[in-house]
């Protein structure tokens, strides 16, 4: 895990997060992207781990307005699924900036290990203005289902 731009969120590569994942039974990926991102892009899968991503959206498509009940939604997902403010958070989005205001958010609720996934789920663009092919999940190789 590297430094982050800020020092109470810790950043982690989508490799550093799967293996956590992996070996944690705790351990949660929070995907903050949008219902329509979900939808048309895809989303990370979990169900060879014996988990599922929770999709909480942090800001709502089209109108890019923060949820105002985002932690009060999600906390109470995370207490639903067993989950405490010492689970290990992993917070992802496009590409790094919704989810480190997402883990911010959490940070400020109490959650401990708030996570900020660096590059995403489809990473920057590539010379030909694309995504998905540079960094992020799907660059990675890890496991993600069309909705």
């Amino acid at each position: 895990m590297s430094g982050s731009p800020d020092p109470a969120i810790q950043e982690a590569s989508v490799l550093d997060a799967w293996a956590t994942l992996e070996r944690d039974p705790s351990a949660q990926l929070i995907d903050v992207r949008t219902q329509a991102e979900w939808a048309y892009v895809g989303v990370p899968d979990l169900s060879r781990l014996s988990k599922q991503t929770i999709l909480a959206e942090w800001q709502s498509f089209p109108s890019n307005a923060v949820d105002a009940a985002f932690v009060s939604r999600l906390t109470e997902t995370l207490v639903r699924g067993g989950g405490t403010t010492a689970s290990e958070l992993y917070f992802l989005c496009r590409s790094g900036v919704r989810s480190l205001a997402a883990a911010r958010a959490m940070t400020a609720a109490g959650y401990q290990h708030c996570r900020n996934v660096t590059g995403g789920f489809e990473g920057g663009l590539n010379a030909e203005r694309q995504r998905g092919q540079v960094s992020g999940w799907k660059s990675a190789g890890l496991p993600w289902v069309q909705s």
